[in-house]
């Protein structure tokens, strides 16, 4: 079985939307490339005991959990503490990061250096090329909301999640899926370790549905296309890739 995650969006201003999530989606495709299966994405407020319970939970339910949000010197940043909370442990000076803020700003607020207080027994990810330090806690991987900077962090991080690539299939129909349900459903029950999707497509020429068949087993995935193909009857198949 592959490896699985979770996602946890940490901010009022996703929920409110005046601030488009733009990190679930990116945290999502690349996980799938490295074959880590995301199976859950939360958006929660900036509140440290709601933001603690989530954690709990999904620590103990996923083998990765990454926060996006609430790691700035503002007051609704919270989400270092929120881990602490979670992990039910106090915060250290992070001696890594308070170098990092000193190098941009020599004169720092004590809400700037408030930024330094991680969660005792954290790991602070010191990265060639990365300015400011992700940091760890657990199996849960702390970063910033601002997507340009969460892009950069996670590049330098993303091969110690690598996994068994996800490899994927794919059938173009020519009906609505009301014809097909019943062959999809037969097919999932005979291969269990495919996943098996069907996507309506509205105003695509040639074709209604695109269904796609994934899985870490390529010759599995195989044989489960060529059974697809011997379920549909071949005058609604378009074509294949």
């Amino acid at each position: 079985m592959p490896r699985t995650a979770a996602v946890v969006v940490i901010g009022n201003e996703i929920l409110s939307g005046k601030v488009r999530d733009d990190n679930s989606p990116y945290l999502a495709a690349e996980l799938r490339a490295l074959g880590v299966a995301l199976r859950l994405i939360l958006v929660v407020p900036d509140e440290e005991e709601e933001i603690a319970r989530v954690l709990r939970e999904c620590s103990r339910r996923f083998d990765y959990v990454f926060t996006t949000g609430g790691v700035g010197p503002t007051h609704d940043d919270v989400t270092f503490r929120a881990v602490a909370r979670a992990f039910g442990v106090g915060l250290r000076e992070s001696p890594e990061i308070k170098r990092s803020i000193l190098r941009r700003c020599p004169q720092p607020s004590e809400e700037v250096l408030s930024m330094a207080r991680v969660p005792q027994g954290a790991e602070v990810l010191e990265l060639p090329g990365v300015s400011f330090p992700p940091v760890r806690m657990g199996n849960v991987y702390i970063f910033p909301g601002i997507p340009q900077y969460l892009r950069e962090k996670f590049q330098a991080l993303r091969e110690r999640f690598r996994e068994r690539p996800f490899f994927t299939r794919r059938v173009y129909v020519a009906q609505e899926e009301c014809h097909i349900a019943t062959e999809l459903r037969r097919l999932d029950e005979e291969f269990p370790q495919v996943q098996v999707g069907s996507y309506p497509q509205v105003d695509a020429p040639g074709h209604k549905v695109v269904v796609v068949l994934e899985g870490q087993d390529e010759q599995v995935l195989e044989e489960a296309l060529q059974r697809l193909l011997e379920l549909l009857p071949g005058d609604i198949v378009v074509r294949t890739e």
